[in-house]
Parts: structure tokens; C-alpha cells; sequence
């Protein structure tokens, strides 16, 4: 129950920390969809995701004048499209584009699910699906996208990663008139996790439930006001003020967690405590560890208190819920996050600082602009670097590269809303394509044989 102590603590939040339920996402399954072709498959498909997210967009609404909390993204989660295409998979897009028009007719944000699991290989459906991609993406609006290349238990499947690399490029190439946001609309894995309510990287898990209700809260700008009020204290007073305040956090997404499930006969999946920024000031990770005392993110310290960060946040979150699950952590995002914008525009924060950073962080290397004429084997490169942290330390790790066709350092992109903009950072010059062309797998470490 919520004493009257904690009501207007909330407000307060609300009001004056940016504090807000980041995303409703609905996880539909879309197996029971499958027919004999694909044209029959769009159809039930856009059916069924019409009827079964009908109310969510209302529903949201409602909860958030009832509790006075925002709201701010109402979205939906599918099984992987490739799963569904396996006997079509040159036609996929038809089912990406019936999924776009379900989320235009819903008034839905995004719909993530266009998505293909090759953590240990890449069956021939799913090479096919996977060269759809950038198509479907510059031609939908709200879908997005997602492969999973590795994992702790299978290693790194390196043929995808090459291919991936490519898809990246021509995704930007195609959409180059919007800054590449084709590629802002896709994510490679490794350790994917099946539950995560956060774009772009949402899908269902074959493992869930037919309809699962799951909800990202985030609060980096109440983090931010409550190390604020102790400006001297040591670092283990910190950890535990971002705990208790994360704490309070979360229970407030697990309120409206279990009553949207309730209201939308859905089976309530997890709540995902994730700091998740975006580009206005005081809704920031940096500010965050710049408060905690790193002059600029980036600098010498940086990755430390970023641990610190992600830690007390998971300690806070799982006392306040049973139900904590997707990817609970800080993200940090390059052009969603005010700070690190700024810190990337002073040449604070580069590449490689990031990828230390995403050792410890919620996801990875998250929408980051690179200059257009960036090979497309550098692009793999970044992809294994980033999956190899994630499968050694048994992590989900991600990347979303967004190559500027015709930009380079110096210039930037601009997207607008949640997905900001970015400064265009500067990629290591030498060549990785001898690497990324040697193909196969890298194996699972020896600490994967768990049984």
C-alpha cells in the first residue's frame, strides 16, 4: 500500500524529476498466426495484434491521469518474424509491413519483433530474412528490428556478424535522407533476452505467455536530484541513496504494471527498472555520474561509477518487485542522452570509452552516429567486439550503429523525440575486414558448460 508520504513523494518525482513509466510494451505471440503463405500469414498477423493491443493506447492513458504518472510510449513486442516466414522468408516484409500498418491503425509507437535468432548458426530462412531487413525498415515507420549473434552458451556466430555489418550500412544508405534511421531502428545482440520492453531490441519470447504486459520505468533525473542531497558523501552512501531511490521507483512501475496486465487481460510479465535517458536536461545517465563526481563523462572514473550505478540500481529494484526482468540497468544511449552528447561533442567520451563503459552497463554501444563512409567489415568488427564482452561476462551486450551516409566528423544527425541526435564520432582507421572475413564461430568459453 501507498501511505500518503509516498503519494506525494511520487508527485514530486513527477513533477520536478522527470520521473515517468517509460513504456507499456505488450508481448504478443504470432505463432498461432502461421499459415500456408504469407499474404494469408500479414493478415491474421495484423489481425490478431489489432485485437489483442485494441486498448492499449487508452488503457495507458487512463492509467496515467488515474496515478499521475506520464506515460510516455505505448508499444508492442512480437515473436520473431522469422520464426513465422520460414517457408516465405523472401517475402517477410509483407508480415513487417502488416505489423507497420497494426501499429499506425493502434496509434502505438513502436513495434519490435522484425527480429532473427542465429546465436550458433544461420539457417538459410533466416540469411534471407536477415537481407530483408534494410528494406523493411526504410520503408516502415514504427517497426523495429533485431539479431541476436551470440551468447554465452553458443559463442559468437561470426558469419552473422559479417552479414550484419552490411545490413547496418545499407539500412543508413536507404534511409540516408533521414539521417539513417533505419539503422537507429535495429539492434545486434548477444545474450538477447526475451522479456525487455525497450525498443529497439524488443520481441517476444517463444518461452512467454500468448499476451504478457511489460513495463520499463525510468527515473535518471530522480537519481540525479537524490544524490544531489548528499554532496559529500562517501561512495558507499551513494550506492545506497541511488538503492532506496530506485526502489521507490520501481514500485511505482509495478503498480501500474499489474493493473495494466488487469485491464488488458494480459498476463503481467516484468517490470524493467532501467535508467533510460533521453535528451532533455535533467533526464540524464551522465548527469548522473557527473554528479557522483566525474567532471565529464568519459574521464578517468567514469567506468567505475557507472558500476556503482548499475548495481545499486538492480539492488534497489528487486526489493521493490519478484517481477524485475528485461534488461534493468543504466543505459547509455549517445544522442538520447543530454550528457552524453555533450560529452561527445567535447571529445570527452569516444568509441573506445564507450565500449569499456558497456562492461558494466545495461546494454552497449547504444545510437551511436559514425561517419557514412565507415566500412562495412569496421561495422562487424564493432558488432563482435561488443558481443565478446557480452558472452565472457555473461551479459546481454548490444549495438545500434547508425553510419551517416554523406556526414562525417564534425557533422551530426538529428532524429528528434526520444531518439535525439548525435555528434558523429571518429572510428579507428585501420582494417578489420580480414578478421571479419574469416567467417565461422568464436566458441562459448569454458565457463558456459554449466549443467
Amino acid at each position: 500500500m501507498f501511505s500518503n508520504n509516498d503519494v506525494l513523494e511520487t508527485i514530486a518525482m513527477v513533477e520536478k524529476e522527470h520521473l515517468d513509466i517509460r513504456t507499456i510494451t505488450m508481448g504478443i505471440s504470432l505463432l498461432s498466426c502461421i499459415r500456408d503463405s504469407a499474404e494469408e500469414t500479414a493478415q491474421k498477423v495484423y489481425d490478431l495484434v489489432c485485437r489483442k493491443a485494441e486498448k492499449i493506447v487508452k488503457t495507458a492513458e487512463d492509467l496515467s491521469g488515474e496515478y499521475g504518472i506520464p506515460i510516455v510510449n505505448k508499444r508492442v513486442s512480437v515473436t520473431p518474424v522469422s520464426l513465422l516466414t520460414a517457408n516465405y522468408p523472401e517475402k517477410s516484409p509483407l508480415i513487417g509491413k502488416a505489423l507497420d500498418n497494426a501499429a499506425k491503425t493502434l496509434g502505438i509507437d513502436f513495434l519490435g519483433g522484425y527480429s532473427a535468432l542465429v546465436h550458433k548458426s544461420t539457417a538459410n530462412y533466416e540469411r534471407i530474412f536477415i537481407k530483408t531487413i534494410p528494406e523493411v525498415l526504410a520503408t516502415t515507420e514504427r517497426l523495429c528490428a533485431s539479431v541476436n549473434v551470440g551468447s554465452t552458451k553458443s559463442g559468437i556466430n561470426m558469419d552473422a556478424v559479417k552479414l550484419l555489418g552490411e545490413v547496418f550500412k545499407e539500412a543508413a544508405t536507404l534511409t540516408k535522407d533521414k539521417d539513417g534511421i533505419g539503422a537507429a531502428k535495429l539492434v545486434a545482440f548477444c545474450n538477447a533476452v526475451e522479456d525487455n520492453p525497450f525498443m529497439a531490441g524488443a520481441f517476444h519470447g517463444v518461452g512467454e505467455a500468448d499476451t504478457v504486459i511489460n513495463v520499463g520505468v525510468s527515473g535518471p533525473g530522480v537519481v540525479k536530484h537524490a544524490l544531489e542531497q548528499i554532496p559529500n558523501a562517501d561512495l558507499t552512501e551513494v550506492a545506497e541513496m541511488i538503492k532506496r531511490t530506485a526502489f521507490k521507483i520501481t514500485r511505482a512501475g509495478q503498480l501500474v504494471a499489474k493493473e495494466a496486465a488487469k485491464r488488458l487481460n494480459a498476463q503481467f510479465g516484468i517490470v524493467d527498472l532501467s535508467l533510460a535517458p533521453t535528451p532533455a536536461m535533467g533526464d540524464s545517465v551522465a548527469q548522473i555520474l557527473e554528479e557522483m563526481g566525474i567532471e565529464t563523462v568519459g574521464g578517468h572514473g567514469t567506468t567505475a561509477a557507472l558500476a556503482l550505478l548499475n548495481d545499486a540500481v538492480k539492488k534497489g529494484g528487486v526489493m521493490a518487485s519478484s517481477r524485475v526482468g528485461g534488461l534493468s540497468g543504466a543505459f547509455i544511449p549517445v544522442s538520447e542522452d543530454i550528457g552524453m552528447i555533450q560529452a561527445a561533442e567535447k571529445g570527452a567520451i569516444t568509441l573506445d570509452k564507450l565500449e569499456a563503459m558497456t562492461c558494466v552497463c545495461s546494454v552497449g554501444l547504444d545510437m551511436i552516429a559514425i561517419p557514412g563512409d565507415t566500412p562495412a567489415t569496421t561495422i562487424s568488427a564493432m558488432i563482435a567486439d561488443e558481443a565478446a564482452i557480452g558472452m565472457i561476462n555473461n551479459k546481454t551486450t548490444a549495438v545500434r550503429i547508425i553510419p551517416a551516409i554523406g556526414k562525417t566528423v564534425g557533422d551530426q544527425v538529428s532524429f528528434g523525440g526520444l531518439l535525439g541526435r548525435a555528434p558523429i564520432m571518429p572510428v579507428h582507421a585501420c582494417d578489420s575486414s580480414k578478421i571479419i572475413n574469416r567467417g565461422g564461430n568464436i566458441p562459448a568459453p569454458i565457463h558456459s558448460f554449466k549443467n
